[in-house]
């Protein structure tokens, strides 16, 4: 059964030949809209091809994009990693049965989640600047990478925490009762019971928050890092041609989100197959027939 069919009524007739009407009519809208879109831009000679010829030249790649992507791709996976394991650290010190660890663990995810990421950027790039001005223990060079990755790390880290803590919220009451029952601890049935079925439930929002942290790296542009935005920014201000070098990078970011994405749900059906999920073969095979992941 269709998922939206489980809160909603199927549409009748007249209801289905009224979505169809909504959908040509809104289809009809974006296509004169785009049209437009290209009429004008036409006329500004933005569509002409000398605008877009220092595109099918190496020199734009190999000097500027493809570093470019490299960084940011460099940024983002150094992100995902730490803020990772900082999410899973904050998230399971929230559901910590010693009071003061939940409460510095929650203090620390409110305050990081509150703050915006460009100003964590900012304020790491200037201080790891003032640091390594005054000292040999820090290259000058590397400040705006790990103000980039440092303000990725910390936001998306409390995302991630809080994420922990949700997933294991929302499990049924059954599971860490069956789990103190058969004798273990409340911190073992934590993380041999609980935190496994909670990484899974919260797979989907996890996935997301990935391709956020990459698209978040455009942000180190503003601390001078030499992410993808910020080389093409260099050059569509040296050839004049601006508007085609964020198209052609909106279209990189595209191809990546979407590779990074399909990725991640790959490794969750993997990861599903591997726990016992809920097979939805089986569901339609037999209704009354669940595997039970317990």
């Amino acid at each position: 059964m269709n998922p939206l069919e489980q809160l909603f009524d199927a549409p009748g007739p007249k209801g289905r030949r009224n979505l169809r009407i909504i959908n040509i009519a809104g289809a009809t809208f974006i296509a004169l809209i785009a049209a437009l879109i290209i009429i004008l831009l036409a006329k500004k000679g933005q569509l002409a091809a000398s605008a877009w010829s220092p595109f099918l030249t190496s020199v734009v790649w190999t000097e500027y994009l493809l570093p470019g992507l490299f960084a940011t791709l460099k940024a983002a996976l150094v992100s995902i990693i730490a803020s990772n394991i900082l999410g899973l650290i904050l998230g399971v010190g929230r559901l910590s049965t010693i009071r003061p660890i939940r409460w510095i663990c929650g203090l620390l995810v409110e305050f990081f989640r509150a703050v915006p990421v460009l100003v964590m950027m900012i304020f790491f790039y200037f201080f790891l600047s003032h640091i390594a001005a005054r000292s040999d223990v820090l290259d000058p060079s590397m400040t705006p990478f790990l103000g980039v990755v440092l303000g990725l790390t910390l936001y998306n880290g409390s995302v991630i925490a809080e994420l922990v803590r949700s997933g294991v919220a929302i499990l049924p009451k059954g599971q860490r009762e069956a789990a103190l029952a058969l004798g273990l601890p409340p911190n073992k049935s934590l993380r041999y019971v609980e935190l496994p079925q909670a990484l899974m439930a919260m797979m989907p929002a996890m996935v997301s928050q990935l391709v956020v942290i990459l698209k978040d790296t455009a942000l180190g542009y503003i601390i001078v890092y030499p992410e993808l935005l910020r080389q093409a920014r260099l050059v569509g201000t040296s050839s004049q041609n601006l508007l085609q070098a964020l198209v052609i990078v909106g279209l990189m970011f595209i191809i990546v989100n979407t590779a990074l994405g399909e990725a991640a749900h790959a490794l969750s059906r993997k990861m599903s197959k591997r726990t016992g999920a809920v097979l939805e073969t089986d569901e339609l095979a037999d209704p009354g027939l669940t595997v039970d992941a317990d």
